[in-house]
């Protein structure tokens, strides 16, 4: 980009990611059909255009080409799954079982007599079904009785455009986690700090399996309860979430869980590392639903590749412009990085090809005190930080 006055981008989008890149100092935002420097595009715009389309050396795309290995249900648990195994045969059993962060799992129709077999095994416990392409809880309900997906066999696993073209929709199977934590509330890795604990405005309850407002923690679903308050909403920041359970169990006990939390973030995306197609175009932000259960032990649920970036608050549109602003000084168009940061703004290098190590206070701790170089729900000083780390845009003073 040297010799150019400014940094042309496209954007797909019309939520917080808008408004990031038309305040950014330098960006100029082209037409559909104009070159551009920056795509920050939605998965079917990637899915259309990306193998038909030449890309210069310096472009940036806000997806991998095949993402949906980790994104998309079904995938996720097939990736984990074969990663859980290679692990098994090749390092033994302990560190398999380290991946022992996912429920079980089964891809319906195709496993559909496996997942009989398992059913029985445990005769009236719950659990889920969720279509593997579709968001916002769209298609999801949870069942005890293997009646209700013979039910669906029959009628309700297809949606009204593939009924048309005979094409049986994909479902996934998983084991409900059944003892949540309650509190009404339900290679190279950046983890920001920020983030929300999403709960269910319903009191929790096994006895009411088809209320999606217990068992459904989706914004979309939740905010059309009769009770919801917009005011009040139902999230909590990490921070918050944090403080919250460290009161109540203690720090040593909060920082176990968290490093189990950031165990799940690594050994997902080590799982697709093989899978994920590389290209140096492509960059991608990840928002990963993880269900605490009343052990404290966190389960991850799923991987979207498209986190939802309209803000439903004045708090929600602060923690997402943030979150976005610091992501392109991560993917740095301008060339103001050196490589060797630690930490941009509110994101912290949690994996570079190996875990990251924090270079604060090291030297009295002495060598072997490593902490790894993860905090998630600590404190997001990021305009601080920024302000140490970067030089300003050319012609543009430091604030």
């Amino acid at each position: 980009l040297e010799g150019r006055s400014c940094i042309r981008y496209r954007c797909g989008l019309t939520n917080t990611i808008q408004d990031v890149l038309n305040q950014r100092p330098g960006w100029v935002e082209v037409k559909d059909d104009g070159e551009w420097d920056f795509n920050w595009c939605d998965v079917g715009w990637l899915r259309e255009n990306f193998d038909h389309s030449y890309m210069e050396e310096h472009v940036r795309i806000s997806h991998f080409r095949n993402h949906y290995e980790l994104t998309r249900k079904n995938l996720m648990v097939k990736n984990l799954k074969r990663y859980r195994k290679t692990l098994e045969r090749e390092a033994g059993r302990l560190e398999a079982a380290r991946c022992d962060f996912f429920p079980c799992t089964f891809v319906l129709p195709s496993e559909y007599h496996i997942f009989v077999e398992e059913f029985k095994r445990s005769p009236g416990s719950t659990w889920i079904m969720k279509p593997v392409a579709r968001s916002q809880g769209k298609g999801i309900f949870l069942f005890r009785k293997l009646k209700d997906i013979i039910d669906w066999r029959k009628d309700g696993s297809r949606s009204e455009e593939q009924k048309d073209e005979a094409q049986v929709e994909s479902y996934v199977a998983q084991r409900y986690i059944e003892n949540p934590y309650l509190i009404y509330i339900p290679l190279k890795a950046w983890l920001y700090r920020d983030g929300f604990a999403r709960f269910s405005n319903t009191r929790f309850s096994l006895s009411s399996i088809d209320d999606q407002y217990v068992h459904l923690t989706n914004v979309a679903v939740q905010k059309t309860a009769p009770d919801y308050d917009p005011e009040k909403g139902c999230k909590w920041q990490m921070q918050q979430l944090r403080q919250y359970l460290t009161a109540k169990h203690g720090f040593e006990t909060v920082q176990t869980l968290f490093k189990e939390i950031d165990n799940i973030f690594i050994r997902s995306l080590i799982s697709v590392q093989k899978t994920i197609i590389n290209d140096k175009h492509c960059f991608e932000l990840y928002g990963y639903d993880i269900l605490l259960d009343q052990d404290l032990k966190p389960w991850l649920i799923e991987v979207n590749a498209s986190p939802s970036l309209t803000a439903s608050s004045q708090e929600d549109y602060e923690l997402k412009y943030g979150l976005l602003e610091d992501t392109l000084h991560i993917v740095d168009m301008e060339g103001r990085l050196t490589g060797k940061e630690k930490r941009v703004g509110g994101f912290d290098l949690m994996w570079n090809d190996g875990p990251v190590y924090t270079d604060v206070g090291l030297e009295a701790l002495g060598s072997s005190c490593l902490v790894e170089n993860t905090l998630l729900g600590c404190v997001n000083d990021r305009q601080k930080q920024l302000q140490q780390l970067l030089k300003p845009f050319p012609g543009q003073k430091r604030t």
